[in-house]
């Protein structure tokens, strides 16, 4: 069986799939954070060189993953509505800003919390740190320029450009501990070689990933339906939505 999805790209549409996907997603996302952090917490064992230090993986590496996956589409959505004039795909990158945002954040401070007791401070103008603050202030910068311009249409035109010039960013934050001699470690996970770390640390740090996924989705899902029926303001459609003090 063939989907048509092109049906869900008018705003009423996809309103109603967001709507029935939110609570889908949010129940795995708490379902997938508990099974991660027992594994990640109660079963993974110490590390010979780090200690009980290292566990803060479990949520630093898949928020800095996060931070980047919802960069490169909030930049495609962008970039959607701005070449096919589409309504909807500037919805869904403004809805994706602000929780890449956290991401970003959530990725620094933990971070911070484990370069303390690793590399002896907070922070370092290392590479990968540096170029990932960068992108926190992509996302404030997008968020930013929205919030300025008040025709929904201009602003969803002149925030598409910052967030496709930013895009660049992203592969200088994966390979900054290639390219340069930096303090951050390399990447323990790779599609091209084995795993340098134990299976069941891997383990639990791709299903608090996968956790991560499945909350991202809901809080964007829920996130969207909001500004839809922001931006779709009037329409009859929405009358039933609205709350009743908005009935004009």
């Amino acid at each position: 069986m063939s989907i048509n999805w092109f049906y869900y790209a008018a705003p009423q549409r996809f309103y109603g799939l967001a709507g029935k996907l939110v609570p889908w997603c949010a129940a795995l996302a708490v379902l997938l954070t508990v099974w991660g952090l027992y594994i990640g917490l109660g079963v993974a064992p110490t590390d010979f060189q780090q200690g009980d230090s290292y566990r803060i993986i479990f949520i630093h590496v898949p928020v800095s993953w996060m931070s980047m996956v919802l960069y490169l589409a909030m930049a495609f959505w962008a970039a959607v509505g701005l070449v096919f004039n589409a309504r909807l795909a500037s919805m869904v990158a403004q809805a994706i800003a602000p929780t890449g945002a956290l991401m970003a954040l959530l990725s620094l401070g933990t971070g911070s919390l484990w370069g303390k007791p690793t590399w002896g401070t907070w922070w370092v103008w290392d590479a990968r740190l540096t170029s990932e603050l960068i992108l926190l202030f992509l996302y404030i910068g997008y968020l930013s320029l929205r919030g300025a311009i008040e025709d929904e249409r201009r602003a969803d035109r002149a925030s598409a450009v910052l967030a496709i010039v930013g895009v660049i960013n992203v592969p200088i934050i994966y390979f900054s501990v290639k390219w340069w001699n930096t303090l951050h470690q390399g990447a323990s996970v790779s599609l091209t070689k084995a795993p340098a770390m134990a299976a069941v640390m891997l383990e639990g740090m791709l299903i608090m990933a996968l956790a991560f996924w499945a909350y991202c989705f809901a809080v964007v899902f829920a996130r969207v339906r909001t500004i839809i029926l922001e931006r779709e303001r009037g329409a009859a459609w929405t009358l039933p939505h609205m709350p009743k003090a908005d009935w004009t």
